[in-house]
């Protein structure tokens, strides 16, 4: 007789998909934020340093038309490719994360702890690949890549906590303590 090795239990989501436009318009939102207040921190630290407060936007968008050149495609590169990339990549990682945590609330409760470590985790881990490229195609020293990665986990540290702090208030996640038990 065989015995299944895992019982599968339906499990209902309760959120129509007004609850996941939702989360997605706050996640733009949030995302907006966010990025807003890592910019304003990335280049007031910049200035501190000495270093023109554009310069990360300028080696984005130095990036990006590098990648395009790749593709065969003429693009000029410079501050203003490096701003819109950054606002449209920031709400629109704000949008996937509001969606996910709806569904990941659906079927269990979130502290706000939960919700900073989840954004961390997601930003910190969905930024590696994207920031791989700018050493990659701009051919940057071993120190010059360091410090990239290195102040880009700071700068998307804090895109992360401010995204999350913003997105549990906004989207009124109920906690685990005030869930229903299940039988």
């Amino acid at each position: 007789m065989a015995i299944p090795l895992q019982v599968y239990t339906p499990v209902k989501i309760q959120n129509p998909p007004a609850a996941l436009a939702t989360g997605a318009t706050w996640g733009l939102v949030g995302g907006l934020v966010a990025t807003l207040s890592m910019d304003m921190v990335l280049m007031a630290a910049l200035s501190a340093l000495g270093v023109p407060p554009l310069t990360c936007f300028s080696i984005v968008g130095d990036t990006v038309a590098r990648f395009f050149s790749v593709l065969g495609l003429a693009m000029a590169g410079g501050v203003i490719p490096g701003i819109a990339t950054h606002y449209l990549i920031g709400p629109l990682v704000g949008a996937v994360f509001a969606v996910a945590l709806v569904l990941i609330n659906a079927r269990r409760g979130c502290t706000l702890k939960k919700v900073i470590l989840l954004a961390v985790l997601y930003v910190e881990i969905l930024a590696q690949p994207i920031l791989a490229t700018t050493p990659l195609l701009l051919k940057m020293t071993a120190s010059e890549t360091l410090l990239w990665f290195g102040g880009s986990f700071i700068m998307h540290f804090i895109f992360a906590v401010i995204l999350g702090v913003f997105l549990f208030f906004r989207l009124r996640l109920p906690s685990v303590a005030r869930l229903p038990r299940r039988p």
